[in-house]
């Protein structure tokens, strides 16, 4: 059963042959580069898309019951390390990509949670999400995304700890400190919700969809055209550089994590190490340029150069961790 869900439910399977069944039935070799590649990119096209917008319905859904005031009460209630492992819990039901997180990081921060929370949040939403957990299941399989999302949260704590015990409240900009704290909405009624959702599915899908479109064809190239020998010579066992070099490579980049599964599946394919493309997909989630500037707006520059230099050590950690128990998680 768990390898039918996996599979054919998850992975959707049975639309890649579906896919390959039209395709040779429209005069197209599925076992051409060019067949094969079109078939990769309707296939994944098609099966993300899907999965995002019903993941990202339900996860919305969930969401309505914990806007940033609600949830600070409920943080409120905690400390030290417990504070920051309900800080990045939380972060895994809100399905945004790292520049749509800072709204809700300044929420947070001006609502008057600890510092060290509101990082373990901003950490975790974009790299590990519900979201993800379903679709690397789905890519991966299910040992390794519980594995990454375990590590994901891990660093999301460690590194929200970190910044809490240095005391750096200093360094966040005073009109983010002085905002008063909002006000607790009433309370949604069910189709209120199913609305919300509905609207939450629909502006993500729009914001999200080019980047799906984008990394699939990457990923469909990948697959077919570059180089099998190329790929193990950057990013497989023989390059103990690897992860560096991918998470160097991934954290300019703005994209989520549904947009980076292709291409990381395509590189895995290829015989990428299985932490090197997951640490490039962590990188490429969690420190995009864009976000950076953003976060720069918010937090003075000795408070932004620590919260990158955890992610980006916290994320190649992980990453040879996963190489190091591959043969264990595939």
């Amino acid at each position: 059963m768990g390898t039918f869900i996996q599979d054919q439910i998850l992975g959707m399977k049975w639309l890649n042959a579906l896919f390959a069944r039209g395709l040779t039935a429209a005069g197209i070799d599925v076992q051409s580069k060019l067949g094969a590649g079109v078939n990769f990119f309707l296939y994944d096209t098609v099966k993300i898309t899907t999965l995002l917008c019903v993941l990202i319905f339900c996860i919305s859904y969930v969401q309505s019951y914990f806007p940033p005031e609600r949830s600070r009460r409920i943080m409120g209630r905690f400390r030290g390390v417990t504070a920051n492992a309900i800080g990045a819990l939380l972060g895994t039901v809100t399905p945004f990509c790292s520049c749509s997180s800072i709204p809700l990081f300044i929420g947070f921060t001006s609502a008057g949670l600890p510092l060290g929370v509101t990082f373990s949040f901003l950490i975790s939403s974009p790299m590990v999400d519900l979201g993800s957990l379903v679709l690397l299941t789905g890519v991966f399989g299910a040992k390794t995304a519980v594995a990454y999302v375990v590590l994901g949260l891990v660093i999301a704590v460690a590194g929200g700890t970190l910044i809490e015990h240095l005391g750096m409240e200093d360094q966040v900009a005073g009109f983010i400190t002085r905002s008063a704290a909002g006000i607790l909405p009433r309370r949604l009624t069910v189709s209120e919700r199913a609305a919300l959702a509905k609207a939450q599915t629909a502006e993500t899908f729009k914001k999200v969809f080019p980047y799906i479109l984008a990394g699939v064809g990457i990923g469909a190239a990948i697959h077919n055209w570059l180089p099998q020998r190329w790929v193990e010579q950057v990013l497989g066992s023989g390059n103990p550089l690897g992860v560096v070099m991918a998470v160097l490579a991934g954290a300019p980049m703005y994209a989520d994590i549904f947009g980076t599964i292709p291409v990381a599946e395509a590189l895995l394919a290829k015989g990428a190490q299985l932490g090197t493309v997951l640490s490039f997909m962590m990188a490429v989630t969690t420190l995009s340029l864009p976000s950076l500037i953003m976060l720069k707006n918010v937090v003075k520059t000795r408070l932004l150069t620590l919260f990158a230099g955890i992610c980006v050590l916290g994320i190649i950690a992980v990453g040879y961790v996963f190489n190091a128990f591959q043969r264990v998680l595939v």
